[in-house]
């Protein structure tokens, strides 16, 4: 009862210790802004804010949608292409040593120096934003599974073969379990990467219409001098990330809550 006690004030706290440090910038930024009365076209306050979201929330809402389905197609084939390229490169040395270096050039290269390119090469628009936000949401999948995979126990290694393990057994009983937790994590990380990925990829698109992603209502905020919606937007941006690393790390806990150290309850 004790522990479960302590688990439960604990949750609270997560929860409240936040809300409590948002709700006094809130209010300090809000008294700020009254206090030297600071126009809202140079930065509005929380109230400001709030309003123009309560105007205006639905259509910033459908915008986001449409942001969010890139990132999480990105996604989805991030974490798809990532496990099973990772696989590949550490099942075959020579592999990895020849395709690793690229991924890692792609990597660092800026996504906005790119995406003008993809897009003009590409000619379809969800498709050219899609590859931006893969490209950079692809690496850390990459780069964490391959690790992963290459962090065996050879002690445990070394069991499995003495008992006749094939190949694949090795590979699907030893290999992949130990790879899981690098895997998730790296997926964690990509989950926002794709976000910033799709939203840098429609900023450089600049499209418009039926099919307006929440970049496109940032810049058409910033043209008009509607600094408060502008602030909306990013606000609810930010929100969906938040969401998004939310999940990912719930289905990480799921998936590991019963075996892994890294998700079970500690000890006090």
């Amino acid at each position: 009862m004790a522990g479960q006690s302590n688990g439960n004030g604990e949750r609270v706290f997560r929860i409240a210790a936040p809300a409590v440090v948002g709700a006094i910038v809130l209010a300090l930024w809000e008294a700020l802004i009254r206090h030297y009365e600071v126009p809202v076209y140079i930065l509005p306050g929380p109230v400001a804010i709030g309003e123009t979201f309560w105007q205006d929330g639905g259509s910033l809402f459908a915008s986001l949608l449409v942001t969010l389905r890139t990132a999480l197609v990105a996604l989805a084939a991030a974490a798809i292409i990532g496990a099973l390229l990772a696989i590949l490169l550490a099942e075959w040395r020579w592999l990895e040593l020849s395709v690793f270096p690229y991924a890692v050039a792609l990597q660092v290269t800026p996504i906005v120096a790119i995406a003008p390119l993809i897009i003009i090469l590409v000619n379809d628009t969800f498709l050219s934003l899609l590859i931006c936000a893969w490209i950079v949401s692809f690496f850390p999948v990459l780069s964490n599974t391959t690790f992963g995979l290459k962090s065996v126990d050879p002690n445990l290694d070394d069991l499995f073969r003495l008992y006749g393990a094939t190949r694949l057994q090795r590979l699907a009983y030893l290999r992949l379990p130990t790879a899981l937790p690098h895997y998730l994590g790296g997926l964690r990380i990509s989950g926002g990467l794709a976000l910033i990925g799709a939203v840098v990829a429609e900023f450089v698109a600049s499209t418009g219409g039926s099919e307006t992603g929440i970049a496109w209502r940032i810049q058409e905020a910033g043209y008009r001098l509607q600094i408060p919606r502008m602030f909306a937007a990013l606000l609810l941006l930010a929100a969906a990330g938040i969401v998004l690393f939310l999940v990912l790390t719930w289905i990480s806990n799921r998936l590991l809550r019963h075996w892994h150290e890294s998700a079970l309850p500690k000890e006090r």
